[in-house]
């Protein structure tokens, strides 16, 4: 089987590799990347899962639909908030 170690670096490696895509899919936005193109659809299809839903949740909860969008911001918050736990579980 896999040891604790290389389990804790896949998830840390993971949670990196999402907030890596997060962080593109902002820059995306700023420099107004096609997403229709092959790279705008591969970052848009890998966050749109993780975005989606916490951008529904700050329209339902904080009733906020102005022109910025803090899902991005809350999603790397929660990515790593989720990884830390789990590697303080696997330690």
């Amino acid at each position: 089987m896999f040891s604790t170690t290389t389990i804790i670096m896949a998830v840390d490696y993971f949670a990196r590799l999402l907030n890596f895509f997060i962080l593109v899919r902002v820059i995306f936005s700023w420099i107004r990347v096609n997403p229709y193109s092959a790279a705008g659809q591969f970052i848009y299809g890998v966050t749109e899962p993780i975005l989606a839903p916490i951008r529904g949740l700050i329209q339902d909860v904080f009733k906020y639909q102005g022109m910025i969008d803090f899902s991005p911001i809350l999603g790397i918050v929660m990515i790593n908030m989720v990884s830390n736990f789990v590697i303080n579980i696997l330690r």
